[in-house]
């Protein structure tokens, strides 16, 4: 008879597999077969782009940092 643990692993297509993180209270998977890991949006900029004319303050209130930061 043969060992039916070994007969269905070799039907079963390649799946992602659960990565255990010490310490984390979350698990993490494998990437899926044949799909890109990269994420598809670049990571932004620290600073937000520039619109409009410039104030006379704009550069003020840009290094300013509310104060529960």
């Amino acid at each position: 008879m043969p060992d039916r643990d070994a007969a269905t692993a070799a039907a079963e297509p390649e799946r992602q597999r659960i990565i255990r993180v010490p310490g984390s209270r979350r698990a993490r998977l494998t990437p899926a077969p044949g799909t890109d890991p990269a994420p598809d949006v670049p990571p932004k900029s620290a600073r937000p782009e520039q619109r409009g004319a410039k104030g006379a303050n704009d550069e003020q209130l840009l290094r300013d940092v509310p104060p529960h930061y």
